[in-house]
């Protein structure tokens, strides 16, 4: 019996599969002008679709009111659930995603088409949808028992804006904040490109979980840049009541579709 050939020739890839086991994702280099490119692709992309994209941002518009709304006179309940646009966002851009993918390929786009773009890969997107509702339940949780240590129970939502300014809780201050950095980066990391890659290609949740982390702790510059980039134009669209939404929403899920497209490699 002839003994079995060596692979010590083979690439990493070839051995990888000669073992039965995927070959990790090649990852492109990015350099500190791409989001600004990503940024107006994602613009070019919500002109070429402005009425899918107005749909989509309404729907962020709403969302923000909705979130005041109901929880206006709970005001622990409104800033530990806000980290849910962290959460709902990648799922709602899922339309804008197709969006860009009609584009890139020459077509028309259409909205049925984008709506409907969860059918595709439902299994996989709703097992990615879990592990992030795990962490947004431990992040607002979290920030529930911040607030009731802080002030010895949930207080009405004006005293709590004005304690939040108060010198005196500079302690709470920086412990929420911290918190809410630690989860919204750990959310940011794993769903920065997962949700496209899980869209574009037969890839499981948890293959793109992972190599969404790794591009993040690879090339942490400008992934953080980026990161920044998104919390900024959301933060300011939000401040004319949730009205910037409608245009920064739509256009920051195109971006995030050409950011997935330049990062991971075909």
């Amino acid at each position: 019996m002839n003994p079995p050939e060596s692979s010590a020739g083979a690439t990493p890839a070839e051995a990888a599969a000669e073992r039965g086991a995927t070959p990790a994702t090649v990852l492109n280099p990015v350099g500190w002008s791409d989001p600004l490119r990503w940024l107006r692709a994602g613009w070019h992309d919500f002109r070429q679709a402005p009425g899918i994209g107005l749909f989509y941002g309404s729907c962020f518009t709403v969302m923000g009111w909705a979130l005041l709304l109901v929880f206006e006179s709970s005001p622990a309940y409104v800033l530990a659930l806000s980290g849910g646009f962290l959460l709902v966002g990648p799922f709602m851009c899922l339309g804008m995603y197709r969006v860009s993918q009609r584009l890139e390929e020459g077509e028309r786009p259409g909205f049925a088409d984008s709506v409907l773009a969860w059918q595709a890969r439902t299994g996989q997107l709703a097992i990615f949808g879990v592990v992030l509702l795990v962490l947004e339940m431990l992040w607002a949780r979290a920030t529930l028992v911040v607030f009731a240590v802080t002030f010895d129970g949930l207080p009405d939502f004006r005293g709590s804006l004005m304690a939040l300014v108060s010198g005196e809780n500079l302690v709470f201050l920086v412990v929420w904040l911290a918190l809410g950095a630690l989860f919204a980066t750990l959310i940011y990391s794993v769903s920065v490109v997962s949700m496209p890659m899980i869209l574009h290609r037969r890839t499981d949740a948890i293959t793109a979980g992972l190599t969404s982390m790794r591009l993040v702790l690879t090339q942490t510059p400008v992934m953080l840049f980026w990161g920044v980039t998104i919390a900024a134009l959301v933060f300011l669209a939000m401040l004319p009541g949730f009205v910037g939404l409608l245009v920064v929403g739509p256009v920051l899920g195109h971006a995030s579709w050409h950011a997935y497209r330049a990062a991971v490699a075909d």
